[in-house]
């Protein structure tokens, strides 16, 4: 998975802890989402989309997996 938040984020004026606060979560959270390291539940998508005043198909990209050659 790919993220968008950390340049939306950034955009923003926010800070990752600005962020978590806002959403309700660890800061440790938003740094594992800006890693794509984290699939977040649909409410945590949702409400970080709503902070960044994104959709969340703009914050997170899904790599379709790829067919073995």
């Amino acid at each position: 998975m790919i993220t968008r938040i950390k340049d939306y984020r950034t955009r923003r004026s926010l800070t990752q802890d600005d962020l978590a606060k806002a959403v309700g979560v660890r800061r440790e959270t938003i740094v594992f989402l800006e890693q794509g390291k984290y699939n977040p539940s649909l409410k945590l998508a949702h409400d970080v989309a709503k902070i960044l005043h994104a959709k969340i198909d703009e914050l997170f990209i899904f790599e379709e997996d790829k067919p073995e050659l």
